[in-house]
Parts: C-alpha cells; sequence; structure tokens
C-alpha cells in the first residue's frame, strides 16, 4: 500500500492502524513495529513515529520505554472510565443543542443523520453505523461552538469505536436501541428538557458499557 499527500501522512498512517485495532486484527498488547509498518505500507520511519503518537493520544496503542509501541489493552477498568466521561461530555454537547436550536432548519442535520442510522441499522452494517453515530457527534458540534469539547471527544472516538464495534459483532441487534435512544435524545432536545436528555444518555451509556463489559468476559 502506498499513501500520498504528505502533509497528512501520519494522519494516514494512523488512520489505517486504527481501523486495524478497532476492527481486532491487531491484538490487544500485539507491539507494532516501526519497522514493519515502514516496509508495509512504504512510507518514512518518522512518519510511522509521528502516527504512533497520534495513536497514543487517541489511547488506541501505549508505547512504553524499551518496549516500543503495543495496542492497549481493553480492560474493564478502561471502559467503565471511558464511558463515565463520555457520557458527560455528550450530556454537555446535548444541551448545547437544547440551549441553541431556533428553528426546524436548525435540526435538519441531526434528523438526516437520524435517517441515515436506521438505514445503517436495517442493513446490519457495523462499520457505517459506527460512523453515522459519531456524525450525531459532529452534527452537534457547532451549537456548542467550544473547541475544547470537540478536540476531547475527537480523540476520544477511536476508543469508542473500538468499543462500540467489539460490542455489535456480538449482538447487531443493539443498533436499534442505539437508534431508539437516539430518537429519545432529539425528543428531548427538542423539549429542550436538560434532565431528560441527562436521563436518556445516562441510561444509554449504562446499557453499552454493560455490553462491552460482557463482551469482554465472553472473550
Amino acid at each position: 500500500m502506498t499513501f500520498k499527500a504528505p502533509d497528512s501522512l501520519a494522519e494516514q498512517i494512523a488512520q489505517h492502524l486504527a481501523e486495524r485495532i478497532i476492527r481486532g486484527e491487531l491484538k490487544e498488547c500485539e507491539r507494532i513495529q516501526e519497522q514493519k509498518v515502514t516496509q508495509a505500507l512504504n512510507v518514512s520511519r518518522g512518519s510511522v513515529r509521528e502516527a504512533l503518537l497520534i495513536l497514543e493520544r487517541r489511547h488506541l496503542i501505549v508505547i512504553l520505554p524499551r518496549r516500543g509501541a503495543h495496542v492497549a489493552e481493553l480492560t474493564a477498568h478502561n471502559v467503565k472510565s471511558l464511558y463515565a466521561l463520555v457520557m458527560e461530555l455528550y450530556i454537555v454537547l446535548g444541551n448545547a443543542v437544547a440551549a441553541t436550536w431556533r428553528t426546524e432548519a436548525d435540526l435538519a442535520p441531526l434528523l438526516a443523520v437520524q435517517l441515515q442510522l436506521q438505514a445503517n441499522a436495517a442493513s446490519e452494517d457495523i462499520d457505517a453505523f459506527v460512523e453515522s453515530s459519531f456524525d450525531v457527534m459532529r452534527a452537534a458540534f457547532p451549537f456548542a461552538s467550544n473547541p475544547y469539547l470537540q478536540e476531547t471527544l475527537e480523540n476520544l472516538l477511536p476508543a469508542i469505536s473500538r468499543t462500540y464495534h467489539l460490542a455489535l459483532g456480538r449482538r447487531k441487534s443493539e443498533m436499534s436501541t442505539f437508534v431508539n435512544t437516539f430518537a429519545a435524545m432529539l425528543q428531548a432536545v427538542v423539549a429542550r428538557d436538560p434532565v431528560q436528555i441527562r436521563t436518556v444518555l445516562l441510561g444509554y451509556g449504562q446499557h453499552n458499557c454493560a455490553l462491552v463489559l460482557a463482551a469482554l468476559a465472553e472473550r
């Protein structure tokens, strides 16, 4: 494989490796050797090192002194910690949409994602469904206008995606749960009801976290 666009080469390499980690092709604690990646992708070692730093920042690998880069382990503690933080950030985002929208046209991007999610669930396309679930978040970012919130969530997305793939790979039927949750959240946003937004999102987070923990236990 050959990558182009030198100005974003490290990001492309990071995305390629991230997809392999998220889908389980690169296993937990597996070592990622710079030289092998360099040769396999026909890129410079410096670009690979930069890509590994990006992946470390996104919580998909750990880089240890004298031991190099390894795929981050998915533990029950890590999963619980991730969901505890992410749900609170989603609540901030949901409240921002509720407080800011003014016309039905403002909500059109979110309604478009809702249709997308329904189509992905109907076709049982896990990859597309997970990506659409993050489109929900990206459609909400302009309402918050908070670069710190956006950057934090974007850096957490690969770790979240990894847990989604793990859970949905075992129970595709759970896609309908997310679709229903999003519909309930939209209702709460339209009603400008922060209590209901928090209730819906915390309930979803607890449910999904339990699914991931069950999937970890089954491995």
